[in-house]
């Protein structure tokens, strides 16, 4: 697991409606905190990247979700939506394939618009209703961003950034990391969006005086389709 002299860490799925409220409120209320973490993406693994990551010794912790859960989270997130009124579109999923938008963000990170991607993906999903497992909407974001699209749709065929994503869940099951939101300070973990407050808490009160929080050394992501639990702990943690 994480040691203490590591940056702090936001684990953050394209899928989650919770991590894209969470991914809200941090910039919206905690813009020098967006800054100090580093970014990491989750995503349930294909078969390939199951098998890259069994090869490094992981294990994606799955769990089916029920039916009761599902019709719960569709009520949580439009209440938690319309309490801070935000405008959003359910959107369907058709034989999603997880690697599509989150190697894309690896991609769209190798370019230097690694934030820009995340702004645009949850726009097109949680604003527009639209299937960012479509590839032909990876590609729409890469010519709005002015990245390649081809590249930017084709991300999960490059054996490069397949290696990565391998890594990066290695870095959920070495980090404890369960569901999402997510967040890791050295060993002490955050989970769901209730928790971000006192996430952020314990980042101010760790960095003392004023509070300010210094960017973290290196970028803010390191290296590193089926029916599942994301694990959203929305309000209730």
């Amino acid at each position: 697991m994480s040691g203490s002299g590591r940056a702090p860490r936001f684990y953050f799925s394209l899928r989650s409606p919770y991590s894209w409220l969470a991914y809200r409120e941090l910039l919206e209320r905690h813009p020098d905190v967006a800054g100090a973490v580093e970014w990491r993406p989750f995503f349930e693994p294909d078969g390939t990247s199951e098998r890259l990551l069994a090869e490094l010794g992981g294990s994606f912790p799955y769990t089916a979700m029920s039916r009761a859960k599902h019709l719960y989270v569709l009520q949580d997130v439009r209440r938690l939506t319309a309490a801070r009124g935000i405008a959003f579109r359910w959107p369907v999923d058709r034989d999603p394939v997880w690697e599509v938008p989150h190697l894309a963000y690896l991609r769209a990170l190798r370019g230097g618009l690694g934030p820009q991607f995340v702004a645009a993906a949850y726009r097109a999903r949680w604003e527009q209703g639209r299937d960012i497992c479509d590839r032909t909407v990876i590609a729409g974001i890469g010519a709005e961003l002015g990245l390649d699209p081809a590249e930017l749709a084709g991300a999960s065929d490059d054996p490069e950034l397949r290696r990565q994503g391998a890594l990066l869940l290695k870095d959920i099951c070495d980090d404890g990391v369960f569901g999402v939101p997510f967040f890791v300070q050295g060993f002490n973990r955050f989970w769901g969006l209730d928790r971000l407050p006192d996430f952020v808490a314990h980042l101010r009160a760790r960095a003392g005086g004023d509070g300010a929080l210094p960017p973290p050394a290196a970028p803010a992501v390191g290296l590193g389709a089926r029916a599942v639990d994301d694990g959203h702990a929305g309000g209730c943690g």
